[in-house]
């Protein structure tokens, strides 16, 4: 659980904040406070770890909010800042964590979530990238999750479109898990970031789809490509778990679609996302035909809960069809 390869080198130094934008710099000045506070062993500097809720070794939760929290919308650099965060926060890689949201619900799959409480609070920091509740048993569950590794003195921080007292607002009947999702509030720091998409600030538009026969040449000339029919990829998706997309996209130098059109449902559009955001990741261009990606996903899907999702798997599909360019 570390930063993805696209952001492996990133630093608060290598973040460029927009100058009209002050609340950008604002976020790296107190991130990189709050890295500097996060010196030391999770044990107090006995050196040994201590496992959440075994014997007297247990720690007193520490007062006032313990993380932090980005706000903001798509591209005004987040996950840049919260790998900036991992990377200068002066503890031993081993005990500091990162993942997507969606990764952090897997781990709990895989180890159980006892044994995840217990792996993770050893742990000096966790950060949480594209913070989501997509539905009310992730709710209960990462509250639950969040609230033991408080307790254990873990220091969080997460990314989000939304601000925390606004979780799973507009993608299920929040009122009913207003508790558990007002409860996470508490443990965080809200830093709004504002801005414009970085990815396309004073950037030519991308280029427009090319032709199928440009694609499959491409293809073909190109060592560690893939190609697809767009619509036979989407059927793909859903025989494979989200959590393997990355495994999926692991030695890919290029993917190539053709026949790009527009997802027929929101649960197949909502696998495209976590593809989206695997292939961002690990910074694989995507060429392709047919349409463009702004029009992947419908005016409905664009206006409901998951808009912001869709909205910056667009900013990033568009980013990697720029890189591809140089394909053909």
């Amino acid at each position: 659980m570390v930063p993805p390869p696209r952001f492996d080198a990133v630093r608060f130094d290598t973040y460029i904040p927009d100058p009209d934008q002050p609340s950008q710099t604002e976020a790296v000045r107190v991130l990189e406070g709050f890295a500097a506070g996060l010196g030391g062993t999770p044990d107090g500097g006995s050196g040994r770890r201590r496992l959440f809720g075994f014997g007297k070794a247990q720690k007193k939760t520490p007062a006032g909010p313990r993380g932090v929290y980005l706000d903001g919308g798509y591209g005004v650099g987040k996950t840049h800042l919260l790998a900036s965060l991992w990377h200068a926060t002066p503890a031993d890689p081993a005990l500091k964590a990162f993942g997507t949201f969606v990764e952090l619900t897997n781990l709990v799959g895989a180890l159980g979530f006892q044994q995840t409480v217990r792996t993770l609070s050893g742990h000096r920091l966790l950060c949480i990238d594209e913070f989501e509740l997509d539905d009310p048993g992730d709710t209960v569950l990462v509250s639950t999750l969040l609230g033991k590794l408080v307790e254990a003195g873990v220091a969080l921080a997460a990314t989000s479109n939304t601000l925390p007292g606004k979780l799973g607002e507009g993608r299920f009947a929040a009122a009913d898990f207003l508790r558990e999702i007002q409860g996470l509030s508490a443990h965080f720091r809200a830093l709004r970031i504002d801005g414009e998409d970085y990815r396309h600030r004073g950037l030519p538009e991308a280029p427009p789809p090319y032709s199928d026969e440009t694609v499959t040449r491409a293809a073909h000339a190109t060592g560690g490509a893939s190609l697809d029919a767009f619509p036979d990829l989407l059927d793909h998706l859903a025989k494979v778990h989200p959590s393997r997309y990355g495994a999926l996209t692991d030695g890919l130098r290029a993917v190539c679609l053709t026949d790009v059109r527009p997802v027929p449902d929101q649960s197949t559009a909502l696998r495209l996302v976590v593809l989206a955001d695997r292939l961002y990741d690990r910074e694989v261009p995507v060429l392709a035909s047919g349409l463009p990606f702004d029009q992947l996903f419908s005016e409905d899907m664009l206006k409901g809960g998951y808009r912001k999702k869709y909205y910056r798997a667009i900013s990033r599909l568009t980013a990697l069809a720029r890189d591809a360019a140089a394909l053909t």
